[in-house]
């Protein structure tokens, strides 16, 4: 009878894992937002963040530069997400020496290098309102992250590479199955309300993220893919299967879309990611398998 009470060594693992998987950084909401001057800048700095292209888009009231995707597209309820790409090691973590550039860059650069690469759009003076004002949100998202920190569930969470190639046409049909209902049949995506961004946004096509964005390498999109799709889906409670996420990212990345000049991209081409999906390369593996893997020619883990 006392053996009904005692806890198996499964259970006890099981249990520790769902209080470790919880103990994740999620980032403040608006009404959080300070009211007073300083509030005015985050404040302004979210709703860039939340409906870009209502300022920045195809019908912008600031700017007419990018594709009519909106910022929280990728880094999903404006940056604050666990495991959503949000933004909760980018103030603690910049000014960072990035590989893919070669360069020391601020925030600064990081939020044009997102215009030009996920919005496929054009760069903004660092020194305007709305760039002032995006920067002032991330800081104040991130000012309890204690310097050169990443906490856990900031950002995206790396999956198990798979034993084999990852599969674009067994994509397809999951894609059909899981996606298609909000992206559309064509990854066109679904214009809001407004008529002037996205509620979903296109996946491939003109108005989506180039082959330049961060999203384009398989890894990264599969990552996202796991824990928050089909929105409003998060990592507590994962619909889609690691397997299934990588073959989905396989699927639309294989699909057309803007091309963006890489070839200032990686000066040290050793730092290369091994997914990376554009060469040239350091090794001698096609480009073919960079993109879709396997990635058993490297004991390399992804590099972000």
């Amino acid at each position: 009878m006392f053996s009904l009470f005692r806890k198996s060594k499964v259970e006890i693992i099981q249990q520790a894992t769902v209080i470790d998987s919880a103990n994740c950084w999620t980032g403040a909401g608006p009404f959080q937002i300070p009211v007073d001057s300083s509030g005015l800048l985050i404040r302004y700095g979210y709703e860039l963040i939340s409906h870009t292209s209502k300022y920045l888009g195809p019908y912008g009231s600031v700017a007419t530069i990018t594709n009519g995707m909106n910022c929280q597209n990728c880094h999903l309820e404006a940056g604050t997400k666990p495991w959503g790409n949000n933004f909760g090691a980018v103030a603690s973590q910049y000014p960072k020496l990035r590989a893919r550039s070669g360069k020391l860059e601020s925030i600064e650069m990081r939020v044009n290098d997102c215009l030009q690469r996920s919005l496929n759009g054009q760069s903004i003076d660092s020194t305007s309102k709305e760039m002032r004002s995006i920067v002032a949100y991330i800081k104040w998202l991130g000012k309890e992250v204690p310097k050169g920190q990443k906490p856990k569930g900031s950002g995206i969470e790396d999956l198990p590479f798979l034993s084999r190639a990852t599969d674009p046409m067994k994509g397809h049909q999951l894609y059909i199955s899981n996606c298609a209902k909000c992206h559309g049949i064509n990854g066109d995506g679904q214009i809001g309300l407004d008529h002037t961004s996205f509620l979903y946004p296109p996946l491939w096509g003109n108005q989506s993220y180039n082959d330049a964005a961060g999203i384009f390498r398989i890894s990264r999109f599969a990552g996202f893919i796991k824990n928050n799709m089909p929105n409003p889906v998060n990592y507590h409670h994962p619909v889609i299967s690691n397997e299934t996420a990588w073959d989905i990212a396989a699927f639309v990345n294989s699909q057309p879309r803007p091309h963006k000049d890489q070839s200032r991209d990686w000066p040290n081409i050793s730092k290369k990611p091994l997914d990376c999906p554009i060469g040239p390369y350091a090794d001698s593996i096609s480009e073919k398998q960079h993109k879709f893997g396997p990635f058993t020619f490297s004991s390399q883990t992804i590099k972000k």
